[in-house]
């Protein structure tokens, strides 16, 4: 029986560099940072309320085929590739606070019938969406 969601995955195009805008920036702590075999090098960061969830920040590379790895550092270098939802408890406060901090983004906190919403960057081009939730109903949407 499944019981959760341990890991995602983040493409990156520098762990380095990737991990310390997570870190630095969004409060994220560093977790795992392993090489195994070759130059395949396995390094994770994680939420401190959460320590059940890891992320891996990984470069295009295996198991994806070369095309595939090719793809997908288009899609980050185009900044065209999705990457996580963050709760937040004050979607405004938290944008002026990352905003400050340089964090690059594309839509100031806005309205919406689930809460409000903020969409950023990562260092890489990855989308990360702010949500402060709120209750809705279907119909809100209508």
């Amino acid at each position: 029986m499944i019981t959760n969601i341990s890991l995602v995955t983040v493409y990156c195009l520098d762990q380095d560099k990737t991990r310390d805008f997570y870190v630095e920036n969004l409060g994220f702590e560093p977790r795992s940072d392993v090489t195994m075999g070759g130059d395949f090098r396995w390094v994770t960061i994680g939420h401190p309320s959460q320590p059940d969830i890891e992320v891996t920040l990984a470069t295009p590379g295996p198991p994806l085929d070369a095309e595939a790895a090719a793809f997908v550092r288009r899609q980050l270098e185009k900044g065209e590739m999705g990457g996580l939802g963050l709760r937040v408890d004050d979607c405004r406060k938290t944008y002026e606070e990352l905003n400050a901090k340089g964090v690059t983004f594309l839509q100031e906190p806005s309205d919406r019938p689930y809460g409000v919403e903020a969409v950023m960057r990562d260092n890489t081009g990855n989308w990360l969406v702010l949500v402060e939730p709120k209750e809705f109903a279907p119909e809100d949407f209508a």
